[in-house]
């Protein structure tokens, strides 16, 4: 009988996402709200690529024409505790997401080396950003400029993209962007401007990012391109499976995220390059100047991606204005004492679910792990139509809907760039929510599905975003649900959900060992 039993409640729960298939899908964003005037952009003629060659030295320098910390004036250093060390030391100062464990990886050196003219957290707690630290200097003597190339918040959906018209200001620009159009399928032909919008919402990253890449890469945005290259691959990558305008910005959309985040987590720690050199990355970087590190490298000899790290920065500025007086009232992106608002889990009391997905990505095949999976019970294995219903975890506003998408915005003001957001996939069309719609805890969303992108079987995948920044599920936020926390796995896809003593592991198959039942109100 207790096999029987747990038969018929597990039924079938075999089911994970794939890639979203590249993000082929979705209705056009809604528009922006109303902002500043879009600027008329400067078409130019001057070579992209500057003729100068930064020098990488043993003490590095900042060759970089921007700010090496975002605040405008930076406070005086503190005097620090006497340094029981031999050897130089660094000074820096923890950033937007920082926390000791992090900080030391990227540095080379243990927690316990790490001091402060403050009482620090445990290791694998936040710090406040702007916290000074020394540290042992255990690196290699070439390693990468201290030079920001860009704020953080123009690198990912932020509130900065609050107000911006990427489709106005393309046609602004007047380049070849502004004619180009593409046929993705059952989307249909969709403008450049469209494509650069769609792809920057579903990856979260900022619109004016994208279009300062392409326009380095192939002069799209305000000009023509002028080489086959820059025509079939206009953001740089010379490879068949990527040709034309979205495929490109598909790929792009990953490697960013790969810079970006691994920077975050303390992954990233060196750029290598096709000849199998490597340099190191300078541990006072922050996460958008390591992302753009890292993209520019898989296209670039070491001495033409020399050249770009100095030269991205002044294009951007010219194409959009200087960015870090607006960073500086903007970030920290993660402010002191961030935590997560209580959540429950997305799905009714009292229903049997697996935990089919431990941490994978959010979006794309490659990036941030941001997100986890659910799928329903059913009698059926693929993607049998469900009439179980996922519900709002929190409180909150439909900022935005496509197919199989729903975006919640949790702090209500509609838009997805700014505070808490989270990210549901899979949700079936019929029955959806619709954008603008204000919705209370365990109020419906819609069913699960496998509509929106690749899927084995009928399931939802969610993620969560913070000022535009996809956070960690297993990171230093991780993912809580009804008490129950996200684990990160050793690979994507795996991982544990735990609470108490009680532990699950992910997997797609939907093992009987994997169900979770969400608890009836008291």
């Amino acid at each position: 009988m207790k096999k029987l039993a747990q038969l018929l409640l597990l039924v079938l729960f075999t089911a994970s996402c794939g890639a979203p298939g590249g993000g082929l899908w979705g209705d056009v964003a809604t528009p922006t709200p109303p902002g500043p005037a879009i600027p008329t952009p400067t078409r130019i003629t001057y070579a992209l690529v500057p003729t100068i060659t930064p020098t990488l030295t043993a003490t590095p320098q900042t060759v970089l024409p921007l700010s090496d910390t975002l605040t405008p004036d930076a406070p005086p250093m503190p005097t620090l505790p006497p340094v029981n060390s031999e050897g130089p030391m660094l000074f820096l100062r923890a950033r937007s997401g920082d926390t000791l464990e992090i900080v030391a990886r990227r540095a080379g050196t243990k927690v316990e080396q790490i001091i402060s003219d403050v009482v620090l957290p445990e290791a694998h707690v936040l710090l406040d950003p702007g916290t000074v630290l020394l540290v042992p200097d255990q690196l290699p003597s070439e390693r990468t400029s201290n030079g920001l190339m860009l704020p953080d918040s123009e690198f990912v959906l932020s509130p900065s993209a609050v107000g911006f018209d990427t489709i106005q200001y393309v046609a602004n620009a007047g380049g070849y962007l502004s004619r180009h159009s593409e046929y993705l399928m059952s989307n249909g032909t969709t403008t450049g401007a469209q494509a650069v919008q769609r792809i920057a919402q579903d990856n979260s990253l900022h619109p004016r990012l994208l279009l300062a890449i392409i326009e380095f890469e192939s002069r799209w945005v305000r000009g023509t391109p002028t080489t086959f290259a820059q025509d079939e691959y206009p953001l740089g990558n010379v490879d068949i499976h990527y040709k034309g305008l979205y495929r490109q910005m598909m790929w792009a959309a990953g490697e960013l995220s790969i810079g970006y985040y691994g920077w975050r987590n303390g992954d990233l720690t060196e750029i290598t390059f096709d000849d199998g050199s490597s340099i190191r990355l300078s541990p006072s970087l922050n996460a958008a100047t390591a992302g753009l590190m890292y993209f520019f490298s898989k296209t670039r000899n070491r001495e033409s991606w020399l050249q770009t790290v100095a030269a991205f920065p002044l294009l951007y500025a010219e194409m959009f204005g200087d960015p870090w007086p607006q960073a500086n009232v903007i970030e920290p992106l993660f402010p002191p004492g961030l935590t997560q608002p209580e959540l429950s889990l997305p799905f009714q009391p009292g229903q049997v679910w697996a935990y089919t997905g431990g941490p994978h990505s959010a979006w794309e095949r490659k990036g941030a792990m941001a997100a986890i999976d659910f799928a329903p019970g059913a009698i059926e294995t693929g993607c049998a139509k469900s009439d179980k219903w996922v519900v709002a975890p929190a409180p909150g506003v439909v900022a935005r809907t496509g197919d199989g998408v729903v975006i919640l915005d949790l702090d209500g003001d509609g838009h997805e760039e700014t505070g808490w957001v989270l990210l549901f996939l899979h949700i079936s069309n019929h029955d959806k929510v619709k954008a603008g719609t204000v919705l209370q805890k365990d109020d419906k969303i819609g069913h699960p599905s496998c509509e929106g992108g690749v899927s084995t079987g009928t399931h939802i995948h969610v993620a969560r975003k913070y000022n535009g920044e996809w956070i960690l599920a297993g990171g230093v936020l991780p993912f809580t649900l009804d008490g129950w926390v996200v684990g990160q796995g050793e690979q994507p896809y795996k991982g544990t959900l735990s609470r108490g003593d009680r532990i699950i592991n992910a997997h797609t198959s939907g093992a009987f060992e994997t169900r979770i039942i969400r608890d009836r109100p008291e």
